[in-house]
């Protein structure tokens, strides 16, 4: 077993040991500069969008991990300090609903429990279940620093909550007040825009009849596909300019069912050209209708007509206790039977949807706290209009503007009991509210004694307002820490779209908003270039099946990246994301490629085990190759044979290659080059040669074969140093087997990256000459190959070969005929000029194989088979003689020529004449064969 390196590669078997080893070793921790690194070390610093605690991993984390991995590798490889930071995040709504289903399966509820009693069942939830997402992160390797994994609502970061809280309180840019939010009943929780997804269907618009007070018999009309909110009309409203109502502004309406007078007012909001141009104002349940009733001078008063649940509430009368569906069916049948409902008209609705629970969101005033976002989202556009951060692909950034130049205040508190509680007391005394970093001793306004005057609030913050602080309270701030000083602003973040202003515009406004107030760790007054939470933002595509189609329960094609692993490996899929991931560009999955890269790392395994096969021969024949000569790269000189001098310049090439791919997210290109390099060059061609030289027996040319050995080996640990970060756990387990346990560095993960050598390894001689003489060689070879398989040569079968040549090319394959007869298995090969193959003579006549600037021919007959080949032709001539009986009675038939088109009787003649001369050629080859077998 060479250099304890199995036959079989198994993924499963090396898989879990190296994770293990690379946490338990600490090898991806970064220390914090200047001690551990020097003053002048670059750095390279991501987080990890944070799953949710909730989250078990799919298509998209692993896409989105197998990038920021790659990138973390080759940064740390390149020598950059490199520090990817995980986390989880409390994900509120989500987790609270987790765990009150467990609740309902016990038979209780969180209402029974009461809120301390549930949170901590909520902390013993999370302690069991909530790290799942984290460990399947571990057991793939990904290289982040563990020593500083976060939880969204530990201690450390919820004093940095409370306080940014606090500080956006004191300058006026959080505020309280009732408006109308989107509030989703299943939830009881107010939700933002964000969290709402629309989507049309069809439904219904009611024309309901509001009469005019003191007017017998006239009405005004409106529309509307809610009637149930009616009950809280305060008002109708026409446009000014609408002469249908002219005559009505000022007049009275009775509120149908309720009995109560309302006004109607002329107001530019109503729409002449929408259903009957009167609007029903319903403050309390419409956002349009509470911007109607502020305007009012004044404003009018808002009546809530349901409740947290989508309940009618008292306000409704006799619709109280009602579902708001079941309320609507009742308020219709009674406006029917009331001869006010006018029409009921087929009508396409936007529905809003809760995207957590998809329960329709119900428009709902409610009282909130809310950021004045204004003053943050211009600093936030000035970043990324001053090219401080950078959007890959760019379209993105214009996707950012048009969402900030159109933003509105943002609603922070949420009716949840999991997550930041808003660090605000309410006075019983005199009904102002005390926001503060700790629980306060008094009202600070009428010094009345907390408990029990003083109570907290009640709502929580948005999951997002504490996710959003994320890129500066993980390294320490409020405290201006080494850590803060060191890794801030981060260099890169890698997410997906859908969180583009969920999460990545809110950590740029308030990043750009707190850590504009931290000086510099020299002590200087920070920039807006210098406050910006990341200087990138990458955003990834998303993953598609095989058919492009994008992955959903509902359809069945969802692909459970687990299951993919357990079948070929973690870097197989790694390596298929990789291949197919470039900016802006979606990823079609297809687990047939994932087959295909599992045979890749197959392909290397196999290659492992061949060299370190020969370096076990060295050593029988007393020749060691030692661990610092593997580590070194090859001194070539212009001697070398030309398979080392070759191998040298593509694998430089790749390395540059492959670095630029990088640098530029373009982890296609990058794994492509790998791919082409180690399966297309490295294995088919260089491997092969290599082959040549490896022999190590007794009264061999030992000296060429140690000379071969020790540059196969050089290139070989440098092509997986150049391999890691796509391939990390193939690679540490062969990088470690070739120095037999004893690397250089503690993993293959710290070593250092190839890249671009302007003078490669060779002195004196340029790559491009390496590489065109290689170039004909391989034709050469190519050439043979497929002439032997146009003939019909069996693989074990040595060929005559006679090969035409001029110049340089000629001279290329002189030099090298043992290579071009052993891969081309050729037994004798005879090199003649280029013009003596027109010439006449013995090699006028030969069938040459035109290539360009070499012919080839290859001699060789087949033996025959007399008695299958006689069935054979014989099988053919019926099967012609047959066809053309067929073709001659037609063309001998008067009546079929007379109506057949031009076409067709052309096409039959053309198959005679095809059938005669393949008669004639078939005949003629039976005779032969009773020739060959007469003698």
């Amino acid at each position: 077993m060479p250099r304890d390196l199995p036959k079989a590669y198994d993924p499963t078997a090396i898989e879990d040991k190296w994770a293990e080893y690379w946490v338990s070793e600490r090898i991806f921790a970064a220390p914090t500069p200047p001690a551990a690194a020097g003053p002048h070390a670059p750095t390279f610093t991501m987080l990890l969008p944070p799953p949710n605690v909730t989250g078990r991993l799919h298509m998209g984390h692993m896409l989105n991990q197998t990038e920021m991995d790659i990138l973390t590798r080759w940064h740390r490889m390149r020598g950059d300090l490199s520090l990817w930071v995980p986390g989880t995040d409390h994900a509120g709504i989500a987790t609270q609903m987790m765990v009150e289903r467990k609740l309902m399966d016990e038979g209780t509820s969180r209402q029974q429990l009461g809120r301390e009693a549930f949170v901590e069942r909520v902390w013993e939830w999370k302690k069991e279940y909530g790290g799942a997402i984290l460990d399947q992160m571990k057991r793939l390797g990904a290289s982040v620093d563990w020593s500083r994994e976060y939880f969204t609502m530990d201690e450390r970061l919820s004093v940095a909550v409370k306080e940014a809280f606090v500080r956006l309180h004191q300058q006026g840019l959080i505020y309280r007040g009732a408006y109308i939010v989107n509030w989703c009943p299943r939830c009881q929780t107010a939700i933002s825009d964000l969290e709402v997804v629309h989507h049309e269907q069809a439904g219904k618009l009611y024309e309901i009849r509001y009469p005019v007070i003191g007017e017998d018999g006239v009405f005004v009309t409106i529309a509307t596909t809610r009637p149930e909110t009616m009950l809280g009309d305060v008002a109708v409203v026409v446009n000014p300019t609408d002469a249908r109502y002219m005559h009505l502004h000022g007049k009275k309406l009775r509120l149908p069912l309720v009995g109560r007078e309302i006004p109607i007012l002329p107001d530019d909001w109503a729409n002449p050209e929408f259903g009957t141009g009167a609007v029903k104002v319903t403050p309390a349940h419409d956002p349009n209708d509470f911007a109607i009733a502020q305007r009012q001078n004044p404003p009018w008063r808002a009546i809530v007509v349901m409740d947290e649940t989508a309940h009618m509430n008292e306000a409704a009368g006799a619709y109280a206790g009602l579902d708001r569906y079941e309320a609507r069916k009742r308020i219709l049948a009674d406006l029917e039977a009331q001869g006010l409902l006018f029409a009921v008209k087929d009508h396409v609705n936007a529905i809003g949807k809760c995207d957590r629970c998809k329960t329709v969101v119900e428009p709902r005033l409610s009282t909130q706290w809310f950021i004045k976002i204004q003053p943050l989202a211009d600093k936030a556009m000035e970043a990324v209009e001053s090219g401080a951060i950078r959007f890959t692909p760019e379209q993105y950034k214009k996707t950012y503007f048009e969402w900030m130049r159109n933003i509105h205040d943002w609603c922070i508190s949420r009716q949840l009991w999991w997550g930041h509680r808003i660090p605000a007391w309410h006075c019983a005394d005199c009904k102002e509210i005390t926001v503060a970093r700790e629980t306060p001793a008094a009202c600070s306004h009428c010094g009345s004694p907390g408990r029990p005057k003083l109570t907290q609030e009640t709502d929580v913050l948005d999951t997002w307002f504490s996710s959003g602080l994320l890129p500066f309270t993980v390294f320490g701030w409020p405290a201006q820490t080494p850590d803060l000083a060191a890794f801030y602003p981060t260099q890169l973040l890698v997410t997906g779209f859908d969180i583009l202003f969920f999460w990545v515009a809110r950590m740029i406004m308030l990043g750009c908003h707190f850590m504009l107030d931290v000086p510099l760790p020299d002590g200087s007054k920070r920039t807006l270039a210098d406050a910006i939470p990341f200087r990138e933002v990458y955003i990834h595509a998303l993953v598609r099946d095989a058919d492009r189609q994008k992955m959903s329960k509902t359809k069945g094609n969802v692909i459970d990246p687990i299951d993919i692993i357990h079948r070929y490996g973690t870097d197989a899929v790694r390596f298929t994301l990789a291949s197919m991931a470039s900016p802006g560009t979606d990823i079609a999955f297809s687990e047939a490629r994932t087959e295909g890269y599992r045979a890749f790392a197959n392909k290397i395994w196999n290659a492992a085990r061949f060299i370190f096969m020969q370096m076990d021969r060295a050593k029988e024949a007393g020749i060691e190759v030692t661990r610092a000569e593997i580590a070194s790269s090859p001194v070539l000189e212009s001697t070398s044979p030309i398979e080392e001098l070759w191998i040298a310049s593509r694998f430089n090439k790749c390395a540059g290659n492959v670095n630029i791919a990088l640098a530029n997210y373009r982890f296609d290109d990058a794994a492509n080059f790998l791919y082409q390099f180690f399966w297309g060059e490295f294995c088919d061609w260089y491997l092969e040669i290599a082959k040549l030289r490896l022999d190590f027996s007794e009264g061999a040319d030992r000296s060429t074969a140690t000379s071969a050995l020790s540059t196969l080996l050089k290139v070989f640990q440098s092509a997986l140093r150049l391999l890691s970060p796509f391939m990390p756990f193939l690679t540490e387990e062969i990088w470690n087997a070739l120095y037999d346990g004893r690397p250089p560095r503690k993993s293959i993960a710290v070593a250092t990256y190839p890249v671009h050598q302007e003078r490669s390894w060779i002195e004196n001689v340029t790559d491009d000459s390496a590489e065109t003489s290689m170039r004909t060689l391989q034709e050469t070879i190519s050439g043979v190959r497929t002439r032997r398989k146009e003939l019909s040569v069996e693989e074990k079968i040595a060929v005559s070969v006679k090969i035409a040549a001029v110049g340089n090319t000629a001279g290329t394959i002189r030099h090298n005929l043992l290579i071009v007869k052993k891969l081309a298995k050729v037994k004798e090969l005879e090199l003649i000029h280029f013009n003596d193959r027109d010439s006449g003579g013995k090699y006028g006549n030969l069938a040459w194989h035109t290539m360009g600037k070499i012919d080839i021919f290859v001699d060789y007959e087949k033996p025959i088979d007399i008695p299958a080949e006689r069935d054979r032709l014989t099988k053919d001539l019926a099967k012609y003689e047959k066809e053309m009986q067929s073709k001659q009675s037609q063309l001998q038939n008067e009546g079929f020529l007379a109506k057949a088109p031009t076409k067709v009787v052309e096409g039959l003649r053309t198959r005679a004449n095809e059938l005669t001369i393949l008669l004639e050629k078939t005949r003629a080859a039976l005779d032969a064969l009773d020739t060959v077998e007469s003698r």
